[in-house]
């Protein structure tokens, strides 16, 4: 029995929101079933009943988006009660762990068509604290490392040692530093995300894809009017003294993501288009604190696993987590051409809705590579706790 190549049918984004802008005011099952609707709308031919998965990356799952989102988004979209849904957490690769996830399904002839993406809602994130006992605390004491779950450790196991629970900005930028890539290389790596990005949007390329939604048209926390010299002037954000700052970071973001999948042949008898079919991924562990090296492990075992060479890859998209990772990546694998990475900006301007960010440069990378006429490209993120994913896409001329 032959293995059916996976495509990518069709995809669509909402904008991703800056923290506590235009889309904080909607629940995140709600952003999600946003762009489940409008997917299913891009689809027409297809029988939504034929579904058979809804898989969703979320790496929050502590407010409004708990009880399994994935399912109340597809719910709130209208879609039949009769298609299940699952929530997927892989932190930061919670998005493409969808597409894994999915397109395993496929191959393996357990499903025909999944709706894969992501979502997370920062800016709704809940407060929280720690549970001890049966009763509802009436003064609760908020200990600063448990009032919020917005994004980072909280709640930490004592049992872990300090270095591996330390702020994911200061372990990107503890690495960089062994590597002396200097604050002035971030910045200007900023700089650049923030320029290609807005021109992305200025040329026109995202509006087939990227939906409208409270009024919001484009992604909100790119930065037209950024400079070198007023990133240089930002403090340092992690460290006293160190080259992370704000300006050098992803921000804070609301978002979602959705994909439809199915097989080649489904595709082919359906008259559909495909922007991309999958070729493999790979998910890989390292040290928590050096998590910002595993996507150069990820990519080298996914380039020997398809027994190809950086040389043959056409585009990178690789998520901005920190401008520190993208550089300590390119450092440690200087066959990557730097003018094929991140074309059209990365997550620093774009933004950084953690579950929904890697469905987002899976996209991209497809987008990217039917705009220059096909060929092979890699998408990949650094994943909290000491992980990477990466996974290549290929666009037939």
């Amino acid at each position: 029995m032959t293995t059916p190549d996976v495509v990518i049918v069709n995809a669509v984004r909402t904008p991703f929101g800056r923290y506590f802008g235009g889309l904080s005011t909607t629940r995140p099952d709600d952003l999600l079933a946003t762009s489940l609707k409008s997917l299913a709308s891009r689809t027409p031919s297809l029988d939504l009943k034929k579904i058979d998965d809804v898989i969703i990356g979320d790496s929050n799952g502590a407010g409004e988006d708990n009880r399994n989102v994935a399912r109340m988004g597809a719910l709130l979209a209208g879609y039949p009660t009769s298609i299940p849904g699952v929530t997927l957490n892989r932190l930061c690769g919670s998005g493409a762990e969808s597409f894994i996830q999915a397109s395993r399904a496929i191959r393996s002839a357990d499903a025909q068509f999944i709706v894969a993406g992501g979502v997370e809602s920062m800016s709704r994130a809940p407060w929280i604290v720690e549970r001890t006992s049966k009763e509802k605390p009436t003064n609760p004491e908020y200990n600063p490392i448990y009032n919020q779950s917005t994004v980072g450790w909280r709640m930490v196991n004592p049992q872990f040692p300090a270095h591996w629970v330390a702020s994911l900005g200061r372990c990107s930028e503890l690495v960089a530093e062994k590597l002396n890539i200097s604050r002035e290389q971030q910045d200007e790596w900023a700089y650049r995300s923030h320029q290609r990005a807005n021109a992305a949007w200025d040329r026109g390329i995202h509006t087939d894809w990227v939906i409208p939604f409270n009024s919001v048209t484009r992604d909100e926390s790119i930065r037209a009017d950024s400079s070198i010299e007023k990133l240089a002037a930002l403090p340092s954000a992690f460290s006293e003294g160190g080259a992370g700052t704000a300006g050098n970071s992803s921000p804070l973001n609301d978002g979602s993501v959705a994909a439809l999948l199915t097989s080649h042949l489904i595709a082919k008898d359906m008259g559909l288009d495909p922007i991309g079919t999958i070729l493999a991924a790979r998910v890989v562990a390292t040290e928590p604190e050096q998590f910002s090296l595993a996507p150069v492990f990820a990519i080298r075992q996914l380039l020997a696993k398809l027994n190809l060479q950086a040389s043959d890859i056409k585009v990178w998209e690789i998520n901005e987590a920190f401008a520190s990772m993208v550089l300590t990546v390119l450092h440690e694998m200087p066959e990557i051409p730097l003018e094929k990475v991140n074309i059209n900006g990365g997550a620093i301007a774009i933004g950084h809705p953690v579950g929904a960010s890697a469905s987002r440069v899976i996209i991209e990378t497809a987008r990217e590579l039917r705009r220059q006429g096909g060929g092979i490209g890699i998408a990949a993120a650094c994943i909290g706790v000491g992980l990477g994913v990466a996974m290549a896409i290929k666009v037939d001329a």
